[in-house]
């Protein structure tokens, strides 16, 4: 069983990004005036937009979902002996998924960007880049040292950096919009990663 379900996920890493990323191209470009490099992804999934809630699930529900059972089953396989930088690294990425999912489940309101559904969604957002970058540091860190690891520390220490540059610098450079894609691309393309390579935690003892 344990087999079929790591394979599943194996499929659905992959699967899933490329899904986020033809959503936000295509939902994009059927929307009337939308412009991707000055308007926000969220914006495809905003209260009254034609078939938001589809976006919302593809773009942002799923892959949250994706990330919770991956941080599932990170935390499973590490077991108390792994790393405590691992552990709380997996339930960091967990609460990662959690908020990314809450930004579909939270869509923001076009019409006033002060309003309550508005902040949410906004608040579901900074708490999502907060989790990334610690949950892809503390990972980094807890994967440094077992052995055969190395690289994918240094993938999950990458990630941490340029979701950082992204969401709190790389607009400086760049559009907020275009920074903001970049940092999305970034995650769903981590998680497919997460997906087909589970990292050290597999081999670790589950005591």
């Amino acid at each position: 069983m344990a087999n079929r379900y790591d394979q599943a996920l194996r499929y659905a890493g992959p699967l899933l990004a490329v899904v986020a990323v033809a959503a936000v191209v295509g939902f994009g470009l059927a929307l009337p005036g939308y412009l991707p490099w000055s308007h926000p992804v969220a914006l495809l999934g905003a209260s009254g937009i034609a078939h938001a809630w589809a976006f919302d699930l593809l773009a942002f529900v799923l892959p949250g979902a994706l990330a919770v059972a991956l941080a599932l089953r990170l935390l499973q396989r590490s077991g108390r002996g792994a790393p405590w930088s691992l552990r709380v690294g997996g339930q960091l990425l967990l609460l990662a998924g959690l908020a990314f999912a809450g930004m579909g489940l939270l869509p923001l309101d076009p019409a006033n960007l002060e309003s309550r559904a508005t902040q949410l969604h906004a608040s579901a957002w900074l708490l999502w880049v907060v989790a990334l970058v610690a949950a892809a540091s503390l990972l980094g860190v807890g994967a440094w040292h077992p052995p055969g690891a190395r690289g994918w520390a240094r993938a999950a220490l990458a990630v941490a950096l340029l979701a950082a540059l992204g969401a709190f610098a790389l607009d400086a450079l760049l559009s907020a919009a275009v920074a903001q894609r970049l940092v999305f691309a970034l995650w769903w393309a981590w998680l497919a990663l997460l997906a087909c390579r589970p990292g050290p935690h597999a081999l670790l003892p589950a005591g």
